[in-house]
């Protein structure tokens, strides 16, 4: 690891990610993420909930939400899906992050700042970075801690929420050697806290930084990381890390260098293990790694489809045979609901789990 810095002052704060997913390359993806606005229709049945669902979400109710990126947010409350749009009051219909506080509000992170929506009203908080830049705007995603402060992740920075005041939260950036690229050199994220308390972050070109509350330390290809863009980190029952990186080199001015290293690595605590033996894991991007309430380590890729790593082996999972023309690749969400059943978000539409087959979920369903 790089030598831990201290921390010197605190302003509290911070941001997190989308990607999108249904392209065929790195870039194709950076550039629907930097998109102002995907401009879709108001479904008509049978079609897919969106060509975007970027955030899966199940709250205190047991109701499920999907962020969007060009229908606002849909909600399945068991019976029927509903959405809430621009035309609902919200600021656009790029929701990207959603969350819900302990007092039952939910929180929206979207294309046009942050939203607050208690059931009946919205309240937009734009502009809460002090910069006016559409960058700045631009929130990723939302973490709530325990202790119910706000994380909020822009494409400008990390800023923290107190209920009251926004204060930026200064996230150091360690010396790389990168391939830049300029769409994403603000896109920074809050992967996950860890079971010891500890924030990740990740921000594009930079690694993975740990933050204990007191000391940041730095994750990158100079501790054995194949790529300095960290994109998710998470955390397996055993205390593993599973680092989940694209490839940097796909940024790179000249097409015929746009190949390099990335892919999924796992931290035991000493050593960095790369998977080469499996396709999509290795010199290809990661953007979703998810552990499952069974201890199962879920891992995404852009070509390869999804992979469940169930302690000894890795399987890989495609849609069931005759399910769906939609290309299942570049998963953005995925989640395990309280009743046990997985969901998958991803450009191109919503899928589920049934048994080890996926399944794409359409407008009309199967939602059961």
């Amino acid at each position: 690891m790089n030598a831990s810095i201290p921390l010197l002052a605190l302003p509290f704060l911070c941001l997190a990610l989308l990607i999108s997913c249904n392209s065929q390359s790195a870039n194709a993806e950076l550039s629907a993420n930097a998109a102002t606005e995907v401009n879709e229709q108001t479904p008509n049945s049978p079609v897919q909930i969106a060509d975007y669902v970027v955030d899966v979400f199940e709250d205190s109710k047991g109701h499920l939400w999907f962020g969007s990126v060009g229908r606002g947010v849909a909600r399945y409350d068991g019976k029927e899906l509903t959405y809430l749009t621009k035309a609902d009051g919200l600021p656009g219909n790029r929701v990207t992050s959603i969350n819900e506080d302990k007092a039952g509000n939910y929180w929206f992170g979207t294309g046009h700042g942050l939203v607050k929506y208690d059931g009946e009203t919205f309240e937009l908080f734009n502009n809460f970075t002090g910069n006016t830049s559409a960058d700045h705007n631009r929130v990723s995603n939302v973490l709530i801690d325990e202790a119910g402060g706000f994380w909020i992740g822009t494409w400008g920075g990390i800023y923290r929420y107190d209920g009251q005041d926004f204060t930026r939260f200064d996230l150091p950036k360690p010396e790389v050697d990168t391939i830049w690229n300029p769409d994403t050199e603000g896109w920074t994220s809050i992967s996950m806290i860890d079971s010891k308390g500890n924030l990740w972050f990740t921000v594009d070109a930079y690694g993975a930084t740990k933050w204990d509350g007191e000391t940041f330390t730095h994750y990158n290809k100079k501790d054995g990381l194949p790529s300095n863009s960290v994109k998710t980190v998470t955390e397996d029952d055993a205390g593993n890390l599973w680092f989940g990186t694209r490839v940097s080199e796909k940024d790179h001015p000249n097409p015929d260098k746009r190949f390099g290293a990335g892919g999924l690595s796992r931290y035991d605590g000493e050593a960095f293990t790369h998977f080469p033996q499996y396709p999509g894991l290795s010199e290809n991007d990661v953007y979703t790694t998810y552990a499952d309430k069974s201890g199962n380590v879920w891992i995404s890729t852009i070509a390869d489809g999804l992979y469940k790593y169930d302690g000894k082996q890795f399987t890989n999972l495609k849609p069931a045979q005759g399910s769906s023309p939609i290309p299942f690749k570049g998963i953005q969400s995925l989640l395990e609901d309280s009743k046990g059943r997985f969901w998958i978000g991803c450009s191109g539409g919503l899928f589920r789990l049934e048994g080890e087959e996926v399944v794409n979920v359409t407008y009309d369903g199967p939602w059961g």
